[in-house]
């Protein structure tokens, strides 16, 4: 099967988050991918439930709705920077060159950052090779 171009940047959407059109960064030395979430709440009963509001006010695609998650975890990531830090995780889609891939994404908040969503290697991995010179090849094609 060949692999399909995709540049540093993107425009893509999350079916399962009922997110559209909201900017992603193409992470190869990610491993999983990550979206800012502007609150991510633990809401203690008979069954534990994350409620989660993905994005922000000033992020293309925000919606502000409350996704709950009945089905999370949590673990320990290093950043970037180094810092080891604990987020949660949980299965949702991202829609790429109209294909939609099932994958998990840890919640952070990455707000003032430039791209609200990193896709990582577990997104990428035998489907695309990155040309970092281009952008907006998916939402080029739609």
């Amino acid at each position: 099967m060949d692999k399909q171009i995709i540049g540093r940047k993107d425009v893509v959407s999350f079916p399962a988050f009922g997110l559209t059109e909201v900017p992603v960064k193409i992470d190869s030395g990610a491993y999983s991918s990550s979206i800012h979430c502007s609150s991510v709440r633990l809401v203690h009963g008979d069954l534990d439930v994350l409620e989660v509001i993905f994005l922000d006010e000033e992020t293309p695609g925000f919606t502000g709705k409350k996704i709950l998650f009945t089905e999370f975890s949590l673990k320990t990531v290093k950043s970037s920077n180094g810092m080891a830090q604990e987020r949660y995780f949980v299965k949702g889609t991202v829609e790429v060159f109209g294909k939609t891939i099932e994958t998990v994404f840890s919640l952070t908040e990455r707000r003032g950052l430039k791209n609200p969503v990193l896709l990582g290697r577990r997104v990428l991995n035998k489907r695309f090779l990155i040309d970092p010179s281009k952008v907006n090849l998916s939402y080029k094609s739609n």
